[in-house]
């Protein structure tokens, strides 16, 4: 994250210093020294942040001072490897833009998953009084919430946290998959087989559920010796080939592209052509996968893009949900040449 000052005083003594002198969080210290109105701390609070000070000699710098008065135009994200997967920094893209159009500058932390780099993270953002923390990992999954996100407005995008109270933006890993097998359905194909990750997340329940409803939708039945489990990963569609092509299935809607791209591989040594022989469907629309794989993957995107401009909207207040569970998000189909 780059910006000036970190919350540091004139005197080289920063908010992080009072609130650890003090026993209180960097937001008290915030809402303190700067008579934030309405702020609900304790006398002995309030009396403990002013001896620190005394006692320490901060002294807020002018920026410091303005941030802290309301009138920072920073929005935090916080994420743990977006930055660096290609895909998944969409995200970043879609929360600057949004960000962008509301007047507000979007300050970014890639974390690598590292913990105490993280909490730093937080912690210089707070001390900045940004608006709020946009909190994203780089796939969908539940997490446990640093305790540090709770001192400001918080959503978690491409993530969530039951129990937490924090809103979440994820993508609708159901509607995906059954947009999926949609399109092969559509295609002519009525022996669809699916594989499917070994992997439990919300991605492997949410896009076999959504697998299952597209084909009782088009009135057939459910066949569990049509879906095959296999690691996410090109080794695992690869691996699954044989099963496929003796399942007699026309078609196959792949967990995700790196699966399909092993089932390529697969298909092209057995002599079997794409889509004549076999249509394949894919998931994720990694750009750097799908578009150049021969014939181009069909496959349906997650929405990374979106899902970082939805974050920015529920944290600046412009869209709600009545619902407590997560907003779900769209996968759209991206139609290639696989099917």
């Amino acid at each position: 994250m780059s910006s000036t000052g970190h919350g540091r005083g004139t005197s080289g003594i920063t908010m992080r210093d009072v609130a650890k002198a003090a026993g209180v969080s960097v937001a008290t210290v915030s809402h303190v020294v700067n008579d934030k109105p309405g702020a609900r701390i304790g006398d002995d609070a309030r009396r403990r942040v002013h001896e620190a000070v005394a006692e320490l000699g901060y002294r807020p710098n002018a920026l410091a001072k303005t941030l802290s008065q309301g009138t920072s135009r920073f929005i935090g994200l916080v994420a743990d490897a977006i930055a660096t997967t290609p895909f998944a920094g969409q995200i970043i893209h879609g929360a600057q833009d949004e960000a962008w159009k509301h007047g507000y500058v979007l300050l970014v932390a890639n974390t690598d998953g590292n913990t105490a780099a993280e909490e730093e993270a937080i912690m210089m953002m707070l001390e900045h009084q940004v608006r709020g923390i946009l909190y994203s990992t780089w796939y969908h999954h539940e997490i446990t919430v640093p305790e540090a996100l709770h001192q400001t407005d918080t959503v978690l995008v491409d993530c969530f946290a039951p129990g937490s109270g924090l809103p979440a933006v994820v993508p609708d890993e159901k509607q995906g998959g059954r947009t999926a097998t949609e399109a092969l359905l559509a295609a002519g194909h009525r022996r669809i087989a699916f594989i499917n990750t070994t992997t439990t997340s919300p991605a492997q329940s949410g896009r076999l559920a959504g697998y299952r409803l597209a084909l009782e939708s088009a009135g057939l039945d459910f066949d569990e010796s049509l879906v095959f489990p296999a690691s996410p990963e090109q080794e695992g569609g690869y691996a699954a080939t044989t099963a496929v092509i003796d399942s007699q299935a026309t078609a196959v809607f792949c967990h995700n592209d790196r699966v399909a791209m092993g089932l390529y591989d697969g298909l092209r040594e057995r002599g079997l052509r794409i889509p004549e022989d076999m249509a394949v469907m894919g998931f994720d629309n990694q750009d750097v996968i799908a578009a150049h794989l021969r014939p181009p993957l069909s496959t349906v995107a997650l929405p990374h893009y979106e899902l970082g401009a939805a974050g920015v909207r529920r944290l600046l207040g412009l869209e709600t949900t009545p619902s407590p569970r997560p907003q779900l998000i769209a996968c759209p189909p991206i139609q290639r040449h696989s099917i």
